[in-house]
């Protein structure tokens, strides 16, 4: 399988650059599947798993909340505004997570940003489940 170069960036540091076989991507608009060679492109990333597979049978999982991806001619780079590895994850970072999720949609009007803070918290109640908390 051909590989292309992936960073993922946050800011409190740079998660992974290297050179990966596939990206999967909680995009705004769905999950999507990153792969060489693929079209051009510029998304918003929503609160969810980003996979990394770097060799066969080896994805590592990373919860982003929110963010932008792109991707062009020389791979893709994730700029993630909240970045957490799946294995440095704990129900405590989790819960404290979806608290702050939460006081973001009380502290709104916009029914945008209520519908986005919504949207936060079930997907990272649903991360949680996930990983058995």
């Amino acid at each position: 399988m051909a590989t292309f170069t992936f960073e993922l960036v946050s800011p409190e540091r740079v998660l992974f650059s290297g050179a990966v076989d596939a990206v999967i991507l909680p995009a705004t608009e769905g999950e999507m599947t990153v792969l060489a060679g693929h079209a051009p492109t510029m998304t918003t990333l929503k609160t969810g798993f980003l996979v990394i597979t770097d060799s066969p049978g080896n994805g590592k999982r990373v919860l982003i909340r929110g963010g932008f991806a792109d991707i062009n001619q020389n791979g893709i780079t994730v700029l993630a505004e909240r970045a957490l590895p799946a294995e440095e994850l704990t129900q405590d970072i989790l819960d404290r997570e979806i608290l702050q999720a939460e006081m973001h949609y009380d502290a709104t009007n916009d029914p945008a940003a209520k519908h986005a803070a919504e949207a936060a918290v079930a997907q990272l109640r649903e991360a949680k489940a996930a990983l058995n908390f």
